[in-house]
């Protein structure tokens, strides 16, 4: 009850408003009061918990994504996508989808996607037709393909929070990820079909494969990064965390002498803004880190077990309360603080029921993608607004037709059938 009610008080205070690192911080304190630990032991635990080195990789990534939004890098690669799936009015918001699960391969992050993307997709899709609500509503359930495709910085705390491997959790929401993808791609295909009348304007196929030539020259060293950073890890050359730093020394030459657009005070603001979002993370994962102890020495992860056993004797019900849960939670939390307090928590109910902690990653990742696109929190749906300048009335309808008819289906398929997540990490030997 003691746990329950400082849950509760830490998503009174972010909807007051309160910063994240403060409210996770309060939550720390009245877990500290009514549990009567020692004060000495949040400090402690907090330390020694985040010397991580594989949390050394979550400012490389953040940086790998800013990088890419000021040097160029992303532009070429929406190009070179919007060169091959086409300029058609259908092709345009493919495009945007496609882009954005590029560019989740490179960046593993959301925010970044939205603004590297949407800045300049936006434009061009209104000119096709779209309407700036839609379009919006679609940039911002895109964009959460970085938390599905790896590297994704939501698997990576997954893992360390959990104490599981990176990359089969990488690996695990590669499938789901793909899915989404293609879900969207199809609902695209019908709005277009029925809210945007008329004969589509196709290019010629001999202008076509020129200009795929074209941008897919002018791609090469963007396209080589997803390539450099998952064909190491998965091909035993680097760890994440060296992945990351590869990333980021090969991106800099890429922006500064290949595409010319980045410049050393693009550079130093990059390193400005990855410092402070990692200095948010990090912080937020001290203080979870140290509930997850109280929880653990409290036993109330075996008292959520019970009770939930013993109230439901069906897996299918618990897998249903456990995605409700999870979307609501997102509703009101940003992935970071849900992958932070949940997991603790939740993995040994799934391990009593059989479900594996690799296959809960992707459940987890999907569930976050539904909850940060739905009110009142939203954080990711209302970046979308402020980069499309639309109001989020104008948004709202097209985000729940996404999220009805793409993300939720996603959910429920990696929730039931594991096969979608677990298949890759068997067949690359990360699972027996």
């Amino acid at each position: 009850m003691e746990s329950l009610f400082a849950i509760l008080a830490l998503i009174v205070f972010m909807l007051l408003g309160v910063p994240v690192v403060f409210a996770f911080a309060a939550m720390v304190v009245i877990l500290t009061i009514v549990y009567d630990v020692a004060w000495s032991m949040p400090m402690i635990t907090g330390y020694w918990t985040v010397n991580s080195v594989i949390l050394v990789a979550l400012p490389l990534f953040v940086m790998t994504g800013y990088l890419m939004q000021t040097g160029g890098i992303a532009k070429r690669l929406v190009e070179f996508v919007e060169a091959v799936v086409g300029r058609s009015r259908t092709g345009m918001g493919t495009s945007m989808i496609v882009s954005c699960g590029i560019f989740g391969a490179i960046s593993g992050t959301a925010s970044a996607a939205v603004a590297s993307i949407g800045s300049i997709m936006i434009g061009p899709m209104e000119r096709h037709g779209y309407g700036r609500g839609y379009t919006s509503a679609l940039l911002g359930i895109s964009s959460l393909l970085g938390l599905l495709i790896p590297p994704s910085i939501t698997m990576i705390l997954y893992a360390v929070v959990t104490r599981q491997s990176v990359a089969a959790c990488f690996l695990a929401t590669i499938g789901p990820g793909i899915l989404l993808m293609i879900i969207l791609s199809i609902l695209n295909r019908i709005h277009v079909s029925r809210n945007l009348p008329g004969e589509e304007t196709k290019m010629p196929w001999g202008e076509r494969m020129a200009e795929i030539r074209s941008t897919g020259w002018r791609a090469i060293p963007a396209l080589m990064l997803p390539i450099l950073i998952l064909g190491g890890i998965y091909g035993g050359f680097f760890t994440p965390t060296e992945a990351a730093a590869v990333a980021v020394v090969y991106a800099i030459p890429v922006g500064m002498f290949v595409y010319r657009d980045l410049t050393m005070r693009k550079i130093f603001e990059a390193v400005v803004s990855a410092a402070a979002t990692t200095g948010v993370i990090m912080i937020i994962l001290v203080f979870s880190f140290v509930a997850s102890r109280i929880f653990t020495i409290e036993r109330v992860p075996q008292q959520l077990t019970d009770f939930l056993l013993g109230s439901f004797e069906s897996r299918i019900v618990i897998l249903l309360m456990v995605n409700v849960f999870l979307v609501l939670l997102g509703m009101f939390m940003d992935d970071v603080s849900v992958i932070a307090i949940v997991s603790p928590l939740m993995v040994p109910v799934m391990a009593e029921i059989g479900v594996d902690p690799i296959h809960f990653a992707a459940i987890i990742g999907t569930s976050v993608v539904i909850g940060a696109n739905s009110p009142p929190m939203a954080p990711i749906l209302f970046m979308a607004c402020r980069v499309g300048d639309v109001s989020m009335s104008r948004v709202i309808k097209p985000a729940f037709y996404f999220m009805a008819f793409g993300a939720l289906p996603v959910m429920l398929v990696t929730t039931y059938w594991s096969p979608l997540a677990l298949f890759l990490p068997r067949a690359l030997g990360y699972m027996d």
